[in-house]
């Protein structure tokens, strides 16, 4: 594999449209295929003041991001307090506020349906941290929350290399999703009788899980801890310069952040309704592979 198996580059270089039907086309039928869509002339413009948070020092020790939930308003992971921590909650906002224009703007049959979750901010370099095999976004893996049932739910990031030192971000792209379910899928355990219930009451999850759920953090926990697919797995590297944003369904995208510091990442969720093509959905490919209903 190289890049150009996993990568479309489009030459967007503001935040908001309108975009032209075939700058919109190509990034609709792209995203939906597993590629990264790729904007390397789409900076997120820091006010002078901001830079101060470009340092590892903002991230407080017990976490390895930053985490603004827009629904409250609240900013964990930093030190920061009173003016501080309003400044930083401020960028952060903007940056998720600016994301979903985006999006809206460049995927419009989304917009009805898109769901502006968590914004996060890595100021910490990635290499020289140790982290459990099941928690090291080094290892090539797809994104499933183990507490926030998605129940089929798309998981949409919008990433963006904010670095003031000419840092990359390094990372991997894996095989297409079918092919890594197809070999892994049959490896997992069945939930046992009662369990997502019994986890909803207990507060365990907020919400009750669904055998899509329980499948997604199955394949997420086998890929990341089988050392042999991690070695031999085959992979594209890319790199994302700073003043690059970038984007992709991260259920389906088998990635690896293997070095890089100060990103930026937009989390928004998306029915599978509300794709051009639902049966490129990790729901609808489980579903297929599986024979059941998993929602």
């Amino acid at each position: 594999m190289d890049a150009h198996d996993v990568l479309e580059e489009l030459p967007i270089d503001r935040w908001t449209g309108p975009f032209s039907p075939e700058v919109r086309a190509q990034a609709l039928a792209a995203l939906e295929a597993g590629r990264v869509v790729s904007l390397p002339h789409l900076p997120f413009a820091l006010a002078p003041e901001e830079a101060r948070f470009l340092d590892p020092g903002t991230l407080d020790n017990s976490r390895k991001n930053i985490s603004l939930d827009p629904a409250t308003g609240r900013c964990h992971g930093s030190d920061y307090t009173g003016a501080d921590l309003a400044a930083l909650t401020a960028m952060l906002d903007r940056f998720g506020r600016q994301a979903e224009g985006l999006l809206r703007e460049l995927f419009p049959a989304y917009a009805p349906a898109l769901d502006r979750a968590r914004t996060s901010f890595r100021p910490a370099e990635i290499q020289g941290r140790e982290y459990s095999p099941r928690h090291d976004d080094r290892r090539l893996h797809v994104d499933a929350f183990p507490t926030r049932p998605m129940r089929g739910r798309r998981i949409l990031r919008v990433f963006c290399n904010v670095a003031p030192d000419g840092v990359k971000r390094e990372w991997q792209v894996g095989e297409p999703f079918p092919d890594f379910a197809a070999s892994f899928l049959p490896r997992l355990r069945r939930p046992l009788p009662g369990q997502f219930w019994a986890m909803d009451l207990l507060g365990l999850t907020k919400g009750r899980r669904s055998a899509y759920d329980h499948a997604m953090l199955g394949l997420h926990d086998a890929g990341k801890l089988d050392a042999a697919y991690q070695a031999g797995a085959p992979r594209a590297s890319l790199s994302f310069a700073p003043g690059t944003t970038w984007m992709c369904f991260t259920d389906s995208v088998l990635h690896a952040a293997l070095a890089g510091r100060c990103a930026l990442e937009q989390t928004f969720h998306l029915p599978v309704q509300a794709m051009a093509n639902p049966e490129k959905s990790p729901l609808r490919v489980l579903e297929r592979l599986s024979g059941s209903t998993l929602v």
